[in-house]
């Protein structure tokens, strides 16, 4: 998995920008939790595909940019959290084990 680090309003912005090109995920992760950890193994497991660009975000440390992230695409905060984004919008989230790789695929399709 070649995730791309998350930690600032910029990026974020960035992340906004590129998703009219091409979906991009951002993965919210607490490094403290268990099931955060199984959802990210989960992931990386799995074959990362083509044309999907996959971020992370260390909640514990960048909790005001993981608020922002609800905030900009009104979705409530979970941990661990999925996002879809595409062409500037949340069309996808998810959270806890019900994170899926193929699920991410699917609606990334759509």
């Amino acid at each position: 998995m070649n995730w791309h680090q998350l930690s600032s309003e910029e990026q974020l912005k960035k992340i906004i920008e590129a998703s009219y090109q091409k979906p991009q995920v951002i993965f919210k992760h607490s490094t403290r939790c268990s099931i955060s950890g199984a959802a990210r193994a989960r992931l990386e497991k799995s074959a990362e595909p083509e044309g999907i660009e996959f971020h992370y975000l260390d909640l514990l440390s960048y909790r005001p940019l993981s608020n922002k992230i609800a905030e900009t695409f009104h979705v409530h905060h979970e941990s661990p959290q999925v996002l879809l984004i595409k062409k500037g919008e949340c069309i996808f989230d998810e959270s806890h084990l019900s994170i899926y790789m193929e699920e991410i695929i699917e609606q990334a399709a759509k």
